[in-house]
């Protein structure tokens, strides 16, 4: 394979190194512990399709006084394995003992400024307590989503049993960091219908998919389309903050994309895909072929049989835009909620604080009987009827009912009418794929794509991820699943990067998603598809819980409230490949010992 997709040129990095040295002999300092697990990647922003002079240019030193250097600790205040959070005067940093050596990093972790100290540290890493993403305590790379920024880290020595931290002002204060990036280095004129990859989405999967390209550095052109009006922003936040906008969602501005070389295209849909030329069609006619390509169009709502489709004030919760009407429609006004699924559920509970009314319609006796079980169900049920919301299970919408096209009702098949002012429909959703039906890229009944461990679908130069794949889950002996979470598209778009590069790497990830309720938040980690038990520790009516799903006589998932870092944990000791017996959970069950974790620890380090 040739071009930008071949064997990459090692690049001299003699001069960064000998500068690098030089400092460490200046001033005394050691660097942070260990290489990270990535080592065998090339140095980030070493160019894959370039001369030997290519190379990124190299960051002017600080000066002394940009720089804050602290006394935080007695060297025998830390045992091995603990981490203290720290204040250098300027700003906090996380220090950290692991096998006699100290290290030190930002403090929160760069996605929702989770304090990395309540976190899990293991074999060279710090996992996040709220939602599981890991960083490498010697590089501060992000190794495990979700996110997209790594860590600063802060150089550390020993003098006369004091750990003395010294630290850039500036990186004590973002508190994070993003990767090198190569830039483009071929000559293109925006009109150009060709791109070396074309990127069909910018969700989690795509975006990670650009930045990581350019990060391992690629050099040829990179174009990410989108159906949105919108450079990329957090999805998931939507439900939960229904007044913010895209302004504050963003996960990237334009002006970041563009000076990384990443063009972004907005209002882009894609209509169809010819794999032989290698092209994709858009709506508006434009025509790109492409070297590689890379869809992640993600999954869009299940569509509903009832009458009166044609009322407004009906949404399904897409945009920004869509968040701020409902917000707006349902001041002091009756909300009704189609679907129990975690964003109706999430969408619920941001009304109860603005809506006069807010009602649930659900098909399940309780809300995510499938996904966490009648007990934790029924519990959280209580929650949302405690903050007045009612619900009508084991009941569907019949006919929504207007006037002057406003909506005012909405008939349940069991006859019930339902005043209405707004309605969100978050009855769960199908892959967005229908474009792709002529296109010879393989798909199962329900149109989610297949691919490989590696993300390549049966099309030559075709990869796609996010919510609308099934792939090879290892846990599961590499039995095809979809796993539509989050986090996990982030972990798809960095595979598919590296396999485009000639880098395949497998998924190595554990699973995690959450979902923020009334102030509260669950946390699950794992794949339970198909748990045939349930091991509830601790009070579901306090909601103050940790539950073990099992299948046969193994823990294949966790979920928790108020018990923060216990899922992470779990996360830990699944990433590590350990198994966790189902007789454990019931033991410590019936001894009391909710929340717990020491025995986690024993198993993760085994």
């Amino acid at each position: 394979m040739g071009g930008c997709f071949s064997k990459p040129k090692p690049v001299e990095v003699k001069v960064e190194l000998s500068l690098l040295e030089k400092e460490k002999e200046m001033d005394g300092l050691s660097p942070n512990g260990k290489a990270s697990p990535f080592g065998d990647c090339r140095p980030n922003g070493a160019l894959g399709h370039g001369s030997d002079d290519d190379s990124t240019p190299l960051p002017l030193y600080h000066k002394p006084r940009d720089y804050v250097e602290a006394s935080v600790c007695h060297v025998k205040d830390l045992e091995n394995g603990q981490m203290r959070e720290v204040d250098l005067g300027s700003g906090r940093a996380l220090l950290i003992k692991e096998h006699g050596e100290f290290s030190a990093m930002g403090h929160k972790c760069p996605h929702y400024g989770a304090p990395l100290v309540k976190g899990v540290l293991s074999k060279g890493h710090v996992r996040c307590p709220w939602h599981g993403a890991c960083f490498n305590i010697a590089t501060g790379d992000i190794e495990d989503f979700p996110g997209l920024d790594s860590l600063p880290t802060f150089q550390v020595r020993v003098e006369k049993d004091k750990v003395i931290i010294r630290a850039n002002k500036q990186a004590l204060q973002s508190q994070k960091r993003s990767k090198p990036m190569a830039r483009c280095s071929a000559v293109i004129n925006s009109s150009t219908g060709f791109s070396h990859v074309l990127i069909i989405g910018s969700g989690p999967a795509g975006l990670v998919c650009a930045e990581t390209l350019r990060q391992e550095g690629f050099t040829d052109r990179i174009v990410m389309c989108t159906m949105d009006r919108h450079p990329p922003y957090d999805r998931p936040k939507l439900s939960k903050s229904l007044e913010s906008t895209a302004e504050q969602l963003r996960l990237r501005s334009m002006d970041f994309l563009q000076d990384h070389d990443i063009e972004l295209l907005t209002e882009k849909e894609a209509v169809a895909i010819d794999v032989k030329t290698r092209s994709v069609t858009f709506e508006d006619g434009l025509r790109m072929e492409y070297r590689k390509l890379f869809i992640a169009t993600g999954s869009k709502p299940r569509p509903m049989n009832y009458k009166g489709k044609d009322v407004r004030n009906v949404f399904h919760l897409r945009t920004p835009e869509d968040a701020n009407s409902v917000a707006r429609l349902a001041n002091n006004k009756n909300a009704v909620i189609v679907g129990t699924s975690f964003v109706g559920m999430e969408v619920a509970a941001a009304l109860t604080d603005k809506a006069h009314s807010v009602s649930v319609i659900g098909i399940e006796t309780v809300p995510f009987k499938k996904a966490l079980g009648e007990k934790v169900g029924k519990a959280i049920m209580k929650l949302f009827e405690a903050n007045r919301v009612k619900f009508y299970m084991l009941n569907e919408v019949s006919e929504m009912i207007g006037h002057h096209g406003q909506l005012k009702e909405v008939v349940l098949k069991s006859g019930k009418v339902l005043r209405a002012d707004v309605c969100v429909i978050g009855a769960g959703s199908v892959p967005a794929t229908g474009f792709l039906k002529q296109s010879g890229i393989h798909m199962d009944s329900k149109g989610f794509i297949t691919v490989n461990k590696m993300m390549q679908t049966n099309a030559d130069g075709v990869f796609a991820g996010g919510d609308m794949v099934i792939f090879p889950f290892p846990p599961r002996n590499n039995k095809k699943v979809n796993i539509p979470h989050w986090q996990m598209a982030h972990v798809h778009g960095r595979v598919a990067a590296l396999s485009m590069m000639g880098r395949a790497t497998e998924i190595k990830t554990v699973p995690y998603f959450w979902s923020a309720m009334f102030g509260k938040t669950i946390r699950y980690a794992g794949y339970g598809d198909g748990f045939d038990d349930v091991i509830i520790q601790g009070d579901l009516d306090e909601l103050r819980f940790v539950a073990f799903y099992t299948r046969s006589e193994e823990v294949v998932a966790v979920a928790s409230m108020n018990y923060d870092p216990i899922v992470s944990r779990v996360a830990e000791v699944l990433g590590s490949g350990k198994t966790i017996k189902k007789r454990d959970v019931e033991m410590l069950a019936r001894l009391g010992k909710t929340g717990d974790i020491s025995w986690l620890i024993d198993k993760g380090s085994q």
